[in-house]
């Protein structure tokens, strides 16, 4: 297996959006953490505009092509922040784009923050993907984290329309919640929790295409998930996909290891996220996935072949995505992803985006292309949890062609920060290049990750010991 890094670039980067507010709360000319969805020759993204130290921006941003991602239109969402157009709240994190094609409406899900407090999740809606309507509360609890929202789009579905929004909530464990639209977003049914009660981050609801809801979630030590069968009426308890061995990664880079999933066009669900199991000692972090046809039984892990085994390479933040128009042994599979050169850099780590892609349904992969870097530590934004490129990070399909929006850093200009939100001007695609394989490798017994679990809630975070940790490997 060939040992060497990562290839250089070979596609030619465009800014999509830029922080243009002037608030005296944000860290001004960054955007962080995008999640971008394709239907047709649309393609929206959305992210964090001019982050906030506590928490989120200073509103959503949006960047949208009508035409397959040749050109594109960026903006805010209005009334969702006192920043743009009359909002009530400070700040707005954790967008996440979906399309409801039954009601003909695109859809971006955010958390609203009120003095660095999350306060609700919200739905802004479109017909365009351009043009923003308010937002509409789907839940004002007073905490809540890190959502993510889908939509059934298989006409033979028998749920077509309904829209699905994950979150969890802080201040309760991370207890879970999943709440259901059947009018195009316009309303939201009773938040409801999986069967078990169950506690994580970062979910990511899929539907396949019988109408069966799949949710692959952070379980602290281990992904996990769970499903609904009825369009949302209930969810089931929670079932292991696989545990978590998470090394975590040097310079003070915020880095929480949550997976990335996807769906093929047959219904195969595809999770991916960093781990250090194939690693002596944790040495570095690789990414995973694992597959399931019915989100209950799922796969081992198998290591995804960025790079050989004997690299310092670290790979972590996966964006995962899959052609809707394929499936199986010949399903398209293209990710991004951030990665440091040398896992150990200490205070002097240089970080870059790269690209990998697989056309026989993950068997094979192309060797990690580079596409944005390097970036020093020092050009990001700061958080309350680190510096911040993004929490996770997606790659959207436009009619057979894969593209990924993703923050990169350039060097500070005029006493402000540089951080703006790029996408390739041409596909991800890799024509012509080796396809490589980790078919035969196991994770290495007895490897333990570094990483410190932290429980979230209003006041800030805090290391879960690790006897309470639910799915921890003991």
């Amino acid at each position: 297996m060939p040992l060497k890094a990562e290839e250089q670039a070979q596609s030619t980067l465009a800014r999509v959006s830029k922080d243009t507010f002037k608030n005296g709360d944000s860290e001004h000319r960054t955007e962080v953490e995008p999640h971008t969805f394709a239907w047709g020759s649309t393609i929206v993204s959305a992210f964090q505009v001019a982050r906030v130290f506590g928490g989120g921006g200073a509103d959503i941003g949006f960047a949208t092509s009508t035409d397959g991602g040749q050109t594109w239109t960026s903006g805010y969402l209005p009334g969702l922040t006192v920043n743009y157009k009359n909002g009530s709240f400070s700040a707005a994190s954790d967008p996440a784009v979906a399309y409801d094609a039954k009601h003909g409406v695109w859809m971006i899900s955010s958390l609203p923050v009120l003095n660095d407090n999350p306060e609700a999740v919200a739905t802004s809606i479109s017909k365009d993907g351009i043009h923003w309507g308010k937002p509409i509360i789907v839940d004002a609890s007073g905490s809540d984290d890190k959502n993510w929202i889908v939509c059934d789009n298989t006409p033979a579905s028998p749920f077509y329309g309904n829209c699905y929004t994950e979150w969890d909530s802080p201040g309760l464990g991370d207890l879970i919640f999943m709440s259901t639209s059947t009018d195009g977003g316009q309303h939201w049914g009773a938040a409801k929790n999986t069967a078990d009660q169950a506690s994580g981050l970062g979910g990511q609801p899929l539907v396949q295409p019988n109408g069966t809801v799949v949710v692959p979630i952070d379980g602290f030590g281990a992904m996990v998930s769970f499903r609904s069968t009825n369009g949302g009426q209930s969810w089931s308890s929670t079932s292991t996909i696989g545990f978590q061995e998470f090394r975590g990664q040097d310079g003070g880079l915020r880095s929480p290891g949550l997976p990335s999933a996807a769906v093929d066009g047959a219904g195969k669900i595809y999770v991916a996220w960093p781990d250090c199991s194939f690693r002596s000692g944790c040495s570095t972090d690789d990414i995973v996935m694992s597959t399931s046809t019915n989100g209950t039984s799922w796969t081992a892990p198998v290591r995804i072949p960025i790079d050989g085994l004997q690299t310092t390479l670290d790979h972590f933040i996966p964006g995962l995505g899959v052609d809707p128009n394929t499936s199986g042994a010949t399903a398209h599979l293209a990710m991004t992803y951030y990665y440091y050169p040398k896992a150990s850099c200490g205070n002097a780590c240089q970080l870059y985006v790269g690209f990998t892609m697989s056309q026989d349904g993950g068997k094979t992969w192309t060797n990690g292309t580079q596409l944005a870097g390097p970036m020093n530590l020092s050009w990001l934004a700061p958080s309350q949890n680190g510096l911040m490129v993004a929490d996770y990070l997606a790659v959207a399909y436009s009619n057979g062609n894969p593209y990924g929006v993703f923050a990169v850093a350039k060097a500070p200009k005029n006493g402000l920060l540089n951080e703006a939100m790029y996408t390739t001007t041409a596909p991800l695609l890799a024509a012509g290049q080796e396809r490589i394989s980790s078919a035969g490798e196991k994770p290495i017994p007895g490897v333990r990750g570094h990483y410190v679990w932290k429980y979230y809630d209003d006041d800030g975070e805090y290391p879960i010991p690790p006897g309470k940790l639910p799915h921890r490997r003991n």
